[in-house]
């Protein structure tokens, strides 16, 4: 048995993949503390794992973030944005996570191995603050695109796919310079986070997030990821998380009509978060394919959902509505995916070799979206708020074309040579051994 700390950012996105490798470690036998925002203790000990809490000057809901960080709401979508929030999201809280987990390691749980999200930058500055061998190995774990700058690909925060030509490099070379001069302030601003812990960041802190950590596991294959020929060896694909199928959740009263469809399936979801407003994206794929002979499935991951969708305009009869809906039985009857992008949804649906079409804006979906094309398993809409129009024209391409099933199988078939939950516990196994745990 290994003792292992897992920490995440109280956000739904980051604490999710990071209880599904507690979850997984703690049916193998290992003992797991989770560090991370108050509201997800009761999800943390679901899975067997024990909760502990970010001190007060780290955590946050993320449901409520205009309460924490007013002035977001004014911060354009884009580099603006990503600088905010590198800046007081993820940088501000570095020193109070960092304190929390040499608190839990010296006096609580002297933990083997410290599992993170990357934006957690509390467990880069344990990896930083001794050689290994004098701390827990640090393992940080890819749930959404790398942000090592590279000749090969243009930077984060710009939405871009690789460019090609001659003077593709240099391009991309041009681009990271602008990025850096761009980000002096923010980088400035993360080096003295990191100060207060008594730490140097050793680079741009876009590449620390990859370089720093003992090992970096990207959650995907290289089919989906842009090339990087400066990745550290800590750096590795190891495919996306995978969960059991779940069988208990109650299924919505006409599941029968995507049993027995007979036509395509269209899922439409705007995911667990960016659902407040459900005509950025649900609303116009209902009105998009209205008559066109396919079943909509809205799934809207809220209660309300369906009730705010038959209040605030017609519901096509060719369309179902749900609150939640269990995507692994779903997505097995679906023939394309329409989102905003979330890493984690995106590969759900690939998991399942179902096509994308990607309408999001905001955080990292951009990047998402552009990878999605990229790939060939999809469209990027380029909007967060795109027309019926630019549905329609999107859905029925993918539905039309066999290009983009082809290769949506095809990522399928190479997810299936990953084990990524297996990788982890190996890393773990290893390092408890080491440890003489």
């Amino acid at each position: 048995m290994t003792l292992v700390i897992a920490t995440a950012t109280p956000f739904h996105g980051h604490v999710q993949p990071v209880l599904t490798v507690a979850a997984d470690l703690v049916r193998r036998g290992h003992e797991v503390v989770v560090l991370t925002g108050s509201r997800f203790a009761e999800q943390v000990r679901a899975v067997g794992a024990l909760h502990v809490s970010l001190p007060s000057a780290a955590d946050f809901d993320d449901r409520k973030l205009e309460l924490y960080f007013p002035e977001r709401a004014a911060v354009p979508v884009g580099p603006a944005q990503i600088d905010y929030d590198m800046k007081y999201i993820f940088g501000d809280p570095t020193a109070a996570q960092y304190g929390a987990l040499k608190n839990l390691l010296d006096r609580r749980f002297p933990a083997s191995v410290v599992i993170s999200d990357p934006l957690f930058l509390g467990t880069a500055a344990l990896a930083l603050s001794a050689p290994p061998g004098r701390r827990p190995v640090t393992v940080s774990l890819g749930i959404t695109m790398p942000t090592l700058l590279s000749e090969d690909a243009p930077p984060i925060g710009l939405g871009m796919q690789p460019l090609t030509g001659e003077d593709a490099r240099e391009r991309h070379r041009e681009m990271n310079e602008q990025v850096k001069q761009m980000m002096a302030g923010t980088q400035q601003h993360i080096e003295e986070n990191f100060g207060e812990s008594g730490v140097e960041l050793p680079g741009f802190f876009l590449d620390c997030l990859i370089t720093v950590p003992d090992h970096y596991l990207q959650l995907t294959v290289p089919g989906f990821e842009y090339p990087r020929g400066n990745a550290p060896s800590s750096f590795r694909f190891v495919g996306p998380l995978t969960t059991a199928p779940r069988t208990t959740e109650e299924l919505p009263e006409w599941w029968a009509d995507v049993q027995n469809a007979g036509r395509p399936v269209v899922v439409v979801t705007q995911g667990s978060l960016a659902n407040r407003d459900l005509g950025r994206l649900i609303r116009p794929t209902l009105e998009a394919l209205a008559d066109e002979d396919v079943l909509v499935v809205a799934a809207t991951g809220r209660p309300d959902g369906p009730a705010e969708l038959e209040s605030t305009g017609p519901v096509p009869p060719n369309a179902r509505l749900a609150g939640y809906v269990p995507f692994d039985l779903l997505l097995p009857h679906a023939s394309v995916l329409v989102t905003n992008g979330g890493y984690g949804g995106v590969h759900q649906a690939l998991q399942h070799g179902v096509p994308l079409v990607v309408g999001g804006d905001g955080e990292d979906k951009p990047e998402i979206a552009a990878r999605v094309e990229w790939s060939g398993a999809g469209i990027d809409l380029r909007s967060g708020d795109p027309s019926a129009a630019d549905v329609r024209k999107a859905v029925l391409t993918v539905l039309g074309e066999t290009g983009y099933p082809k290769r949506a199988g095809e990522l399928r078939g190479e997810f299936g040579g990953r084990d990524a939950l297996g990788v982890i516990a190996g890393v773990v196994e290893s390092a408890g051994a080491a440890a003489g745990s």
